[in-house]
């Protein structure tokens, strides 16, 4: 049994869809559907023995995945390497001695996995407050967290009983966590909320969905500016689900512009905007990433009991976008 050959690790199941019809080889299929999987660790489990199909071992990475086909795999965890502290330039808006607030920018990763094991937010948070503020080596004093190309306000705890007292306001929901986004498109009503339950997708593991099977999720979102073909959103998250806004917005037809996920680098000015082309291609070339910002958090102080708010200004690129849209604004 694969299971008496490693002990530790993590273990994972696909389901190949009925209908596919791709015929891609296993080492393709499962590192493209398994999150943080490189080819070269998938196609040692392989050779391993620790991969089965329909139940039975497969040592053969070239094999064609088939409709219906049921994978099951054993990817050994390897140890992560010890998370050193960088020095480097925090954005902090607010700091004591249980947490701080600091505003990230768009291209930064938040905590060391694979394939950035530094350069992270950590690394820095690790240089600036001299010691780990919490047990987890990877993710200390983080409470939640950004996608490394969306920008804005953070939430740091130095303590393990801060992050416990801020965890638990995320999860009864007495957070306020509001963001900017210009998406594809204007919704057909002013303000209003999204509501679909997102899981991880059964076609691409990498990507969330929305699903029957996922965890209840909502948005709240509000229309600031429209202009002729793209959207400024107040958006206010009820839950907390990963890549919620983008997932919802690209489920409701308003991608998040320039979301290379969800559809939001794929031109949507219609056929009578032809013209429009090179304009909305220049703005993409300005914002290379999803247009989605945390501009406020405000939450009570865990210690003092104090209520905080903070709200962030737009990042520049975000701001550039937007000053050349003003010129176009839905009539």
């Amino acid at each position: 049994m694969l299971e008496e050959r490693v002990t530790e690790g993590r273990w994972i199941r696909l389901q190949v869809p009925p209908g596919y019809r791709e015929r891609e080889r296993l080492d393709v299929y499962i590192t493209r559907h398994v999150e943080n999987a490189t080819r070269s660790r998938v196609q040692a489990a392989i050779e391993a023995g620790w991969v089965r199909v329909s139940g039975v071992e497969v040592r053969k990475a070239g094999y064609r995945v088939r409709a219906g086909d049921r994978i099951e795999l054993l990817i050994p965890r390897p140890s992560p390497p010890e998370v050193r502290p960088e020095p480097m330039a925090l954005d902090i808006r607010y700091e004591d001695e249980h947490l701080m607030v600091l505003s990230k920018p768009p291209g930064l990763v938040v905590h060391p996995a694979f394939g950035h094991w530094s350069g992270t937010l950590v690394n820095g948070l690790l240089a600036h407050i001299g010691r780990s503020p919490g047990p987890d080596p990877v993710r200390p004093g983080i409470v939640h967290r950004l996608d490394k190309d969306t920008s804005g306000l953070l939430v740091v705890a130095k303590e393990e009983r801060v992050h416990a007292a801020l965890a638990r306001q995320f999860q009864l929901r007495t957070l306020d966590r509001r963001y900017w986004a210009l998406v594809w498109g204007i919704p057909a009503r002013a303000e209003g909320e999204i509501e679909g339950p997102i899981g991880r997708s059964p076609r691409d593991r990498k990507r969330m969905a929305v699903l029957p099977t996922g965890k209840p999720a909502v948005t709240r979102y509000r229309v600031l500016e429209a202009f002729e073909r793209l959207a400024l959103l107040e958006l206010r998250l009820l839950t907390g689900r990963t890549h919620q806004i983008r997932v919802h917005c690209a489920w409701v037809g308003h991608p998040v512009f320039g979301d290379p996920v969800y559809g939001g680098r794929t031109l949507r000015y219609g056929a009578e905007g032809a013209r429009y082309r090179s304009f909305y291609e220049e703005l993409l070339r300005i914002l290379p990433r999803q247009a989605l910002h945390a501009y406020r958090l405000a939450f009570r102080h865990p210690v003092t009991g104090q209520w905080l708010e903070f709200e962030d200004h737009l990042p520049k690129d975000m701001a550039e976008v937007i000053e050349r849209l003003r010129p176009h604004v839905s009539r």
